[in-house]
């Protein structure tokens, strides 16, 4: 197995998992040559297939990295993870969303872990958990009905379609309302692409 080519294929620079490999085999004991038995993999992996298995490997096991390749995928995954939670999180004293730089802060006080070969999604909860500890958060989605004039609906209809637009319905008078629910941490920038598309005459009311 080439170690750096696992690295590349972990991070999903590499799509093949059999490109890693030096040989399409699986050993007992590589230094004498000795295989391991077919009966034996599948207990172990639930498969034979050869490529089947060496994702299960190379996602599940201990990958090689040097320095810098673990410096530099733990700090993609520290940016990976600080925007899901800005994303999807409120200040529940204020129902604002919580700025990036606030979780980074919140994340060096209490020194949180990052695993840099682990799925950043999955590492968001446990460091949730720590960061909660000096600073409120709160996941939370909110729903909105949005009114664009006429003037603006066409301008504006692919920003309301890619902020989870439920439901649309086209007034008499050509305006466009839509039923929107998405991540409440993305409600800032929502608001900015809106009155953007809008030029500033977007009607947002917010469900309670």
């Amino acid at each position: 197995m080439d170690a750096e080519m696992a690295y590349d294929y972990v991070i999903g620079k590499r799509s093949d998992p059999l490109s890693v490999l030096q040989t399409e085999e699986i050993f007992k004991d590589a230094r004498r040559n000795e295989r391991q038995k077919e009966e034996t993999i599948k207990k172990a992996f639930g498969t034979t297939d050869i490529a089947k298995v060496a994702d299960a490997i190379l996602k599940g096991g201990d990958v090689p990295m040097t320095a810098e390749q673990r410096a530099m995928q733990t700090e993609e995954k520290r940016k990976q993870i600080i925007d899901i939670i800005a994303r999807n999180s409120i200040d529940p004293r204020t129902n604002a969303p919580n700025p990036p730089l606030r979780i980074e802060n919140a994340m060096k006080e209490t020194k949180v872990s990052i695993d840099p070969l682990k799925n950043a999604s999955e590492q968001v909860d446990e460091i949730v958990k720590k960061i909660s500890v000096i600073m409120p958060i709160k996941f939370a989605t909110i729903r909105m009905t949005v009114t664009i004039p006429a003037a603006f609906s066409n301008r504006a209809y692919g920003t309301l379609k890619k902020y989870g637009m439920k439901a649309e319905r086209w007034l008499p008078d050509g305006s466009l309302q839509a039923e929107l629910e998405f991540p409440a941490g993305m409600q800032s920038e929502f608001f900015e692409r809106i009155n953007n598309a809008a030029e500033g005459q977007a009607d947002v009311k917010i469900e309670k």
